[in-house]
């Protein structure tokens, strides 16, 4: 595979200490429907490489962080308070106008099962094309950089008279990874992205997201249940129970170290080789 076009990295700055700065940044971040909290958290940095995993149970307001990041929760009658800034703009308070901008250009989300999200009366060609042009990218630029991205996961340029209905689930979900890469999102917010596939094809996904990482500095934020799967790919995790964060750290300390007790009873539940658990 060639590295893929385009520039290395996102768009970073260098904050007072050297260090790279956050291209997303929440702080004091409050969402709630009808006056009840779905989802709340204090502060999260993510930088341009890294990889942040958020793990809980269903229901614990992992989802709804990613949708706030997107700026996706504008018109769902969620009440938020709090800031979340991505690549210096600040999703919850933009405008739609703004929203629809900076979606897929700068923070761009794969869900769980991208199929749903793929209109079943457009072949992916016309898709990811009709996509590019929305965002100002036409002809030959737009040939490039769809180049660029099939060959960043792996796909073949067939793929592109393919309908939605035509691929298998593996192919889907490189195909909206390939989307974002297409229009050089910073940002991957991953909801669940491997929970539907085999084991082969997680691998194949999770290696995708792993060399953009590596090639092109696109941060992730990753939402899973699969706690041995992100143990293999996160740099740091965040557990949510009802809502809220109840702890965070390395990847070592949260899932060998950590003296949470929601935390040890998840990592408690991992089925073992053995098959003991």
């Amino acid at each position: 595979m060639t590295a893929p076009t385009g520039p290395a990295t996102p768009a970073t700055s260098i904050g007072p200490n050297g260090e790279l700065a956050p291209i997303v940044e929440v702080r004091d971040l409050v969402v709630s429907y009808a006056g009840r909290r779905v989802s709340s958290m204090e502060r999260l940095d993510v930088r341009a490489g890294e990889c942040v995993a958020v793990v809980g149970e269903s229901g614990s307001g992992k989802s709804t962080l990613l949708q706030a990041m997107t700026g996706l929760l504008a018109g769902t009658g969620a009440e938020t308070t709090g800031s979340v800034t991505v690549d210096g703009l600040d999703v919850l308070s933009a405008p739609e106008r703004r929203l629809r901008a900076i979606r897929g250009s700068r923070v761009a989300m794969v869900m769980q099962s991208p199929q749903g999200s793929l209109n079943p009366t457009m072949r992916l060609g016309t898709l990811i094309r009709r996509v590019l042009k929305r965002h100002g990218v036409t002809g030959a630029a737009a040939k490039a950089r769809i180049a660029a991205a099939l060959d960043g996961v792996q796909l073949d340029a067939e793929v592109l008279n393919r309908y939605p209905h035509q691929v298998s689930g593996g192919q889907a979900q490189r195909f909206a990874i390939a989307l974002a890469v297409a229009l050089e999102a910073g940002v991957i917010a991953a909801d669940e992205p491997t929970s539907a596939l085999d084991v082969t094809v997680q691998a194949e996904v999770i290696g995708v997201l792993q060399r953009l990482r590596a090639e092109r500095g696109v941060a992730v934020v990753l939402v899973s249940h699969d706690l041995a799967l992100v143990s293999t790919v996160a740099d740091r995790i965040v557990v949510m129970k009802d809502g809220a964060v109840v702890d965070e750290g390395d990847v070592d300390h949260v899932l060998r170290r950590s003296t949470c007790a929601y935390t040890r009873e998840l990592v408690a539940a991992v089925p073992t080789i053995g098959g003991d658990r």
